[in-house]
């Protein structure tokens, strides 16, 4: 086994310029490349003219293929000392595999949000009922925590997740490991270099059309929002980015109403940094959202939800508005577009919380130190994990039958 070489299956080759799942990703792959890991990265899905080039940094690409045989030679050649599940359904594909062919390499899942949670969410929406704890057990919820308790760390990018696993899933904190978006922390330069308040035009949206929250969210904004807005701003326009904008998220143009479809965002933080304030009036979902990331990046205050602003500050100031009431939303956003002194502390906000929430440097170390730590105490924390050894047993034999089954049909 190569201690220093790290496996990452992927659900999708990652697009950092389309969806913060991308960017986070590919801030794993820096971190592990920095601490002297080789990075092999595999994934089922077809590449896009988007998908980030691995290659260029120093990553070993492959392609592999969904119950396959060929990629437990593929495991044996490489012998990964770490696995990294790009999502739970990755576990599931791949892990029983993992488990045969490489059984001591420590297995990692990266959750990117807690799927079950966002689904609850959606559902809870559509029957227009209010989320309730209740609405988490649900069989994704069930799939989902089997992943995590077969894995042997999962990642968590909020700390509302990691409450949320360990006090209505019980789940052993020693299984998950809270690891934020890794930024960059802004300096006195980069504050200095943004467009200033005059100089900036419109409020904006941004978000991958692919993930319902955003599409959703667009039509909130489409139908409720922008109509309060601009009885208040009627100058006021609207510019919405995003990639994979279908025909469906185009038609809603419309210039006379000032709401401008641009599709994807060649930049997504210059596109964010030349207006005002960003809106996202989002209604389900989970995790912790890009969108704002960027904007607090290039000093664009953001009016949101309580959801949409969930487990990001900290306790802190929010870098502009949280209102769930859309008529209050609407009132807070026009407010705020127009006092340029409140608006220039929101914006000083959003720097603290990058800074002292998101700045890299605060959890690099400390998360290495852990996968260390991890890794020389490996067989005791198995041990001590005796739910995910019957997992093991019963679940991977099940997946691992299916996945045979399906290869054999295959078969010519």
């Amino acid at each position: 086994m190569n201690e220093n070489r790290i496996l990452i299956i992927g659900l999708v080759w990652p697009e950092p310029g389309s969806s913060a799942a991308g960017t986070r990703m590919v801030q794993l792959v820096h971190l592990f490349l920095s601490r002297g890991y080789e990075v092999i990265f595999a994934s089922a899905a077809s590449k896009s003219e988007f998908s980030f080039n691995l290659q260029e940094i120093g990553v070993s690409e492959r392609g592999i293929t969904l119950n396959d045989p060929g990629f437990n030679v593929f495991l044996k050649e490489i012998n990964p000392g770490i696995v990294l599940f790009d999502r739970f359904i990755m576990e599931e594909q791949y892990g029983w595999r993992v488990l045969e062919e490489c059984p001591d390499a420590m297995r990692i899942l990266d959750t990117e949000d807690l799927h079950c949670l966002r689904n609850a969410r959606q559902q809870a929406l559509k029957k227009h009922q209010p989320f309730n704890e209740a609405d988490l057990f649900t069989d994704m919820a069930k799939r989902e925590i089997a992943a995590i308790l077969r894995c042997d760390l999962s990642l968590i990018i909020s700390e509302v997740e990691m409450k949320i696993l360990q006090e209505q899933f019980q789940i052993n904190p020693a299984l998950i490991y809270y690891l934020p978006f890794l930024e960059e922390a802004l300096s006195g330069k980069d504050i200095r270099n943004w467009k200033r308040f005059e100089e900036r035009e419109g409020f904006v949206f941004i978000g991958n059309f692919l993930h319902e929250p955003n599409w959703h969210t667009l039509q909130v904004l489409k139908t409720k929002v922008w109509p309060l807005i601009r009885k208040k701003i009627p100058a006021a326009n609207l510019h919405i980015y995003g990639a994979y904008a279908t025909q469906k998220v185009m038609q809603l143009h419309n210039e006379k109403e000032r709401f401008h479809i641009h599709g994807r965002a060649k930049d997504a933080r210059k596109s964010i940094s030349s207006h005002r304030i960003l809106l996202a009036p989002i209604q389900f979902g989970a995790g912790v959202k890009g969108k704002f990331i960027d904007a607090m990046q290039v000093g664009t205050p953001a009016v949101t939800t309580t959801v949409g602003a969930e487990a990001m500050t900290g306790g802190m100031d929010w870098n502009g508005e949280i209102a769930d009431d859309l008529a209050l939303f609407s009132d807070q956003a026009a407010a705020l577009y127009q006092d340029k002194t409140r608006w220039l502390q929101a914006q000083q906000n959003g720097v603290l919380i990058i800074n002292e929430r998101y700045g890299k440097s605060g959890f690099m170390d400390a998360f290495m130190t852990a996968i260390k730590l991890l890794s020389a105490d490996l067989t005791g924390h198995r041990r001590r994990n005796f739910f995910g050894q019957i997992l093991q047993y019963h679940t991977a034999s099940s997946t691992k039958y299916m996945s045979l089954w399906i290869a054999e049909k295959k078969r010519p």
